[in-house]
């Protein structure tokens, strides 16, 4: 009888997490180049969220950390499993191009975390330290845990390492699977600083694993212009759509602010300290109106809306942070047409492009984790530790009168996505029902 070697997926995203590849930019940009990723993040995403979402209930997800650690996985499937992973994902048939879109989409983020830096020391230089507020950490990791001697194919852990910023770690899966599930847990929570402990129960891991894929990310960023001094304040927000119930606000009056309205809903933007990423809302003008909206935002939509008009608004927003359980997506990946890659029907999974197929011995996925965090505040975004931040305020002469700004209130259930401005990829996207 054959023996199947499970190969274990992590994506664990405390905000959005990236698997990476190493190649030069071609002549038509970073952002052109990026164009694939962007969009296979956003049709994936988009796919979870309306299988995954709950009548009712908050709910987010990184569409980024796990369309890119799947992404990297089905660089070693091949024949119909890498026909089905490349369909569900949304990948372009041509490997470089998806190694070179990632890495581009990749070198993009990174890049804004050096800028902020860069920014930030300057105001500190020239201007001291009030005012200087905080850089974006932006930062990324990922990591192969494999079974100690097994005979995984070179140019398949060249390309995860070499290309794709994940390098080889051994463990003993076989003979001490709680061992390997503690050094696996443990690193999650190094590279999360704390936040996300203990993702794996004792028992996942067995001495059938052979492989572990874990991505992680820590991030924090301020808004661009914070909130106001004396916000947050108790203000009326219908929960689930029904009945209104006092919630501390935050408020805001910017001209900064992205605007647009659209039959039957209202999109904003709210930018961070660097613009190319941002805060991206859309909410229904019916409170009850959120599963309506829901069904129709795709993702050209919200490609398209990466860019929206700045108008001067005076914007009341609820304060929110979540932590959700940890979810498990094999079952909606392989309701999504990704079978063959769990060895459905049994047999039938192809790794051999990872490892070479043996008569008792085969690769498989057996499960895809996947778990966030997020708060939201008068600073910002948090996905870390809380930290005491300071920003630019706006001052007096900018101070803009209410009555001469658009009033926003979102004061009802609303869709949410983080967002990389020039490729328009969605980071992160959930919605908030009920934000005590």
């Amino acid at each position: 009888m054959n023996s199947r070697s499970s190969l274990l997926l992590l994506a664990v995203s405390l905000f959005l997490v990236e698997t990476a590849c190493r190649r030069p930019e071609s002549e038509s940009g970073p952002t052109a180049l990026s164009g694939a990723a962007a969009t296979a993040t956003n049709e994936l995403g988009l796919d979870l969220y309306r299988r995954l979402v709950t009548v009712d209930e908050n709910f987010c997800i990184s569409p980024y950390s796990i369309e890119t650690a799947l992404a990297m996985t089905s660089a070693g499937a091949d024949g119909a499993t890498r026909e089905e992973m490349a369909r569900v994902l949304h990948l372009p048939a041509d490997d470089d191009a998806l190694h070179d879109s990632f890495n581009s989409l990749r070198r993009q983020l990174e890049e804004i975390s050096k800028r902020s830096a860069k920014r930030v020391l300057e105001k500190k230089r020239f201007g001291g330290q009030a005012g200087a507020g905080e850089p974006i950490i932006l930062t990324t990791a990922s990591r192969l845990f494999a079974q100690k001697g097994y005979e995984f194919r070179k140019s398949f852990l060249v390309l995860t390492q070499e290309r794709c910023g994940a390098p080889l770690q051994s463990l003993d899966f076989v003979s001490d699977a709680g061992g390997a599930t503690r050094r696996v847990n443990g690193w999650i929570s190094e590279q999360t600083h704390g936040r996300i402990r203990d993702l794996i129960p004792i028992g996942e891991l067995n001495a059938n694993t052979r492989f572990v894929l874990a991505n992680a990310i820590h991030f924090r960023a301020q808004w661009d212009k914070l909130f106001l001094d004396w916000a947050p304040e108790s203000l009326p927000f219908h929960i689930r759509g029904g009945e209104a119930v006092n919630v501390p606000t935050m408020q805001t009056l910017s001209r900064v602010c992205g605007y647009a309205k659209h039959e039957g809903f209202t999109v904003v933007s709210i930018p961070y300290i660097d613009r190319d990423l941002q805060f991206l809302i859309l909410f229904p003008d019916d409170a009850k109106g959120l599963p309506t909206l829901e069904t129709q935002i795709t993702a050209a939509l919200l490609a398209e809306r990466a860019k929206i008009a700045e108008r001067s608004l005076f914007l009341h927003l609820p304060k929110f942070k979540f932590e959700p359980p940890t979810l498990k997506l094999a079952s909606t990946l392989q309701g999504l047409g990704m079978k063959t890659a769990f060895d459905l029907p049994r047999g039938s999974a192809n790794f051999d492009r990872m490892a070479t197929r043996k008569p008792n011995d085969y690769l498989y996925i057996s499960e895809v984790f996947h778990k966030t965090f997020i708060a939201v505040d008068e600073n910002g975004t948090e996905a870390a530790a809380a930290a005491s931040t300071e920003g630019e305020w706006l001052g007096m002469e900018e101070m803009l009168d209410p009555s001469q700004a658009i009033e926003v209130k979102i004061d009802r259930p609303f869709f949410y996505a983080i967002q990389h401005v020039p490729t328009g990829t969605c980071l992160f996207i959930g919605r908030v029902t009920d934000p005590r």
